[in-house]
């Protein structure tokens, strides 16, 4: 299968795959007689699977990794629990973090409708942010 239609199949473009190819994730493949790329059919399930991880959250290094473990025979799942977990418990500190922001920007919001440009002095650049 060439390039196009890889790309087509994998509804991916050909600079995407050419990108995987150098990044590490996709083997080279065989060339035609003329030089042209010639893909395997499964190589387009190995595209959903990259984008399918990218969606998740999970590094182009991270989804190498994984794509190494499954190239050498073994199932990777074990290891993509591991990063599940982890990229689950960074997401909810970045919830937590963003709550925190949330309630910030509300007190914000709350004395800026109150506050009066003229009470700003010198040596403050905007007396909203002056607690």
């Amino acid at each position: 299968m060439r390039i196009g239609e890889l790309a087509r199949t994998a509804a991916v473009s050909t600079k995407t795959i050419r990108y995987y190819e150098q990044a590490g994730l996709l083997p080279e493949p065989p060339r035609t007689s003329s030089g042209y790329r010639d893909y395997d059919p499964d190589t387009a399930h190995r595209l959903e699977f990259i984008r399918t991880a990218q969606a998740a959250g999970l590094s182009l290094t991270e989804i190498r990794d994984i794509l190494a473990i499954r190239d050498t025979g073994q199932a990777p799942c074990d290891h993509v629990g591991e990063l599940i977990d982890r990229h689950l418990s960074n997401v909810r500190r970045r919830i937590a973090d963003l709550r925190t922001t949330e309630q910030d920007l509300h007190q914000l919001k709350a004395r800026a409708s109150t506050y009066r440009s003229a009470s700003c002095t010198s040596t403050t650049v905007c007396g909203i942010f002056t607690r």
